[in-house]
């Protein structure tokens, strides 16, 4: 590589980056509506045992995920679990600047060997699926309960007629099939690719998934259910804190419909706050009057999770070489 493109990924992508980065987050917060009144309600019960307990949460969620991701990458090379967790948050940094967070890979590969990054991509997307296949899995499972109680007489859901609510759930649980079947059976992939010439280039890189047993993948799947647990446990905790007060099984399967809608909307992480705030208000309106504090909720949780390990994050990359020298 040339050295003048090296030095620009080494010193000043980082920069950029975290500029880029605290810039736009900082505009899409003040620009909210009613920012104010939000961070108020917020700094209001951040002494609440449910508010530290949500901050609690934040470093079990991505405790979690950087176990997860060591599990992927053993595959390819052994890191140790500081190493992998700087390794998850310079991920949330780039994630936060592309579509749907599909960018994670382009922080995470940073810490690994270079020879081994490209084969490392391919293992973060392991690890998305398996979450992604939870999170709609939770999602068709709220749908049905919001079914099954708008049908006992009570006003759920109007804007949500019953053909339409009928067709999204069968919709949904077919996604989810296929989801779970890919997953399940990702190492096939490998297989029908190596019998295409064309692709022998893109196979080698692909190899490590056709590694992973059952057993493993089993294990994946189900730290992404324990850390799928733990940030619909942050929602429901934060919206008691802030006194919308809606049973606890009800708030539960109302926030698995919530990360079913973000999990399928076109977003970009650090523009994404109006959505998460129209999407929050929308589905609990019928179960809490209080907009403001749900739509503070929605705040921060977006703060908590999403954007202090981003910027962490990004403060990581500072500190990294990109590019190496050969002679490294």
């Amino acid at each position: 590589m040339n050295r003048k493109i090296k030095i620009l990924l080494n010193y000043f992508l980082g920069p950029v980056l975290f500029v880029v980065l605290s810039y736009s987050l900082y505009h899409q917060i003040i620009n909210q509506a009613n920012v104010y009144s939000r961070w108020q309600q917020i700094l209001g019960c951040y002494k609440s045992w449910p508010c530290i307990t949500v901050l609690f949460l934040m470093l079990v969620n991505w405790g979690i995920e950087t176990k997860k991701w060591q599990l992927l990458i053993r595959h390819l090379q052994p890191i140790n679990f500081l190493t992998a967790f700087k390794s998850v948050l310079s991920g949330c940094s780039v994630t936060m600047l592309t579509p749907n967070r599909i960018g994670e890979y382009g922080g995470r590969i940073l810490y690994i060997q270079p020879q081994n990054r490209i084969k490392a991509i391919s293992l973060t997307i392991v690890g998305s699926i398996s979450q992604l296949l939870v999170t709609m899995a939770m999602g068709c499972i709220g749908l049905i309960f919001l079914r099954i109680i708008s049908q006992s007489g009570s006003n759920v859901l109007p804007i949500l007629p019953h053909f339409w609510g009928n067709i999204l759930i069968y919709l949904s649980v077919s996604v989810t099939v296929l989801i779970f079947l890919f997953y399940w059976r990702i190492s096939w992939l490998v297989k029908v690719l190596e019998k295409v010439p064309a692709f022998n280039k893109f196979t080698k890189h692909i190899s490590v998934l056709d590694e992973f047993t059952n057993k493993q993948l089993v294990h994946i799947l189900f730290l992404s259910f324990v850390r799928y647990l733990v940030f619909v446990l942050q929602y429901v905790l934060l919206l008691q804190a802030l006194q919308v007060h809606i049973p606890f099984i009800t708030c539960y399967w109302l926030i698995a419909v919530f990360y079913l809608v973000m999990a399928v909307a076109p977003t970009i992480g650090f523009i994404e706050l109006p959505l998460r705030i129209g999407a929050l208000c929308t589905i609990l309106q019928y179960f809490g009057n209080n907009e403001l504090a749900i739509s503070s909720a929605a705040l921060g949780i977006w703060l908590i999770n999403l954007v202090l390990p981003a910027v962490i994050g990004s403060l990581l990359i500072l500190s990294i070489k990109i590019v190496k020298d050969s002679n490294e």
